[in-house]
């Protein structure tokens, strides 16, 4: 296994735990808010590590790719996640987890026009065997959820959560492939808060981020920001970085599979029947997409 196939599987599981501690959040948090403080909260810690790091001889980087990176923060963190919190809200997590099914098609068609990548055969199969299980762990059972209220409209929200995902790490691949993974992240989440700072300042958008102090689980948060959103976004980004971004993007897939495994693990959810086929199908086409290496 090479190291962008390790931290792409290992940005899954820490996004699937972060789920496990911030399943309760959005109750209390509206998306806004929620993104604002995750994102926040890892760039507090993340500055000092950088700073620390580079100890002052910051990394060269030419001004068009600083933008891009810039870019790419606004439109996958700020925009990005700030839609996805909202079609979760309106959907679920089995409904969205079905359009989050989209993403990893959206990178390997964007990868090939702009990247020219290619899968090989093997490849190809882990794909259609991580598809298949990640659609089965994530359609909810019958009668196990209520029709949501805004069907249509979460539909649209996730399509277009998903599609900005997708288009903002492959706009950065090229940068993330010579620059260093830590300074890339760290410019991408000062992006992110420019941009979450801006959409926070509309006044329609303040309206919507009120909450009640007291009714936030703040350890909970603070957890669910380190591990799910800081420690996932640097494994995210470096899976990218040393692999291929259609194969980074397939085993990202199986975030939602460790998601079922950690429920039924940790919080002792029962894990039926078709979701550990699922589990089964998901972790057959991981080991297709090691045995095989995407070809330029």
């Amino acid at each position: 296994m090479g190291i962008g196939e390790a931290m792409a599987l290992g940005s899954a599981a820490a996004w699937a735990v972060g789920v496990i501690l911030a399943r309760q959040l959005g109750v209390h948090l509206p998306p806004l808010t929620l993104n604002l403080l995750k994102n926040g909260l890892v760039l507090c810690v993340l500055a000092p590590v950088a700073l620390l790091l580079y100890a002052g001889a910051w990394p060269v980087m030419p001004v068009r790719d600083m933008l891009i990176v810039l870019a790419s923060g606004v439109i996958g963190i700020a925009l990005a996640d700030t839609l996805y919190f909202r079609a979760l809200n309106e959907l679920g997590a089995g409904r969205m987890g079905v359009i989050g099914n989209l993403y990893s098609p959206l990178v390997l068609l964007l990868g090939f026009v702009f990247l020219d990548e290619r899968l090989g055969g093997m490849q190809w199969l882990g794909f259609a065997l991580v598809a298949g299980g990640v659609l089965l762990v994530s359609i909810p059972a019958r009668g196990q959820s209520a029709r949501p209220q805004h069907t249509l409209r979460g539909i649209l929200l996730g399509l277009l959560a998903i599609a900005l995902m997708a288009v903002a790490i492959v706009m950065v691949k090229r940068t993330l492939e010579t620059q260093p993974l830590l300074w890339v992240t760290l410019l991408r989440l000062c992006g992110a808060m420019a941009g979450l700072l801006f959409l926070a300042s509309l006044p329609p958008m303040r309206q919507r981020m009120r909450f009640v102090p007291r009714d936030v689980a703040w350890h909970r948060l603070v957890l669910a920001a380190l591990v799910g959103q800081g420690l996932s976004m640097v494994l995210w980004l470096g899976g990218y970085k040393f692999t291929s971004a259609s194969v980074a993007a397939i085993l990202n897939e199986s975030a939602s599979v460790f998601l079922v495994v950690l429920a039924a693990l940790w919080l002792r959810e029962p894990m039926g029947r078709r979701a550990f086929v699922g589990v089964l199908l998901t972790f057959s086409g991981i080991a297709c997409m090691l045995l095989g290496r995407a070809t330029p």
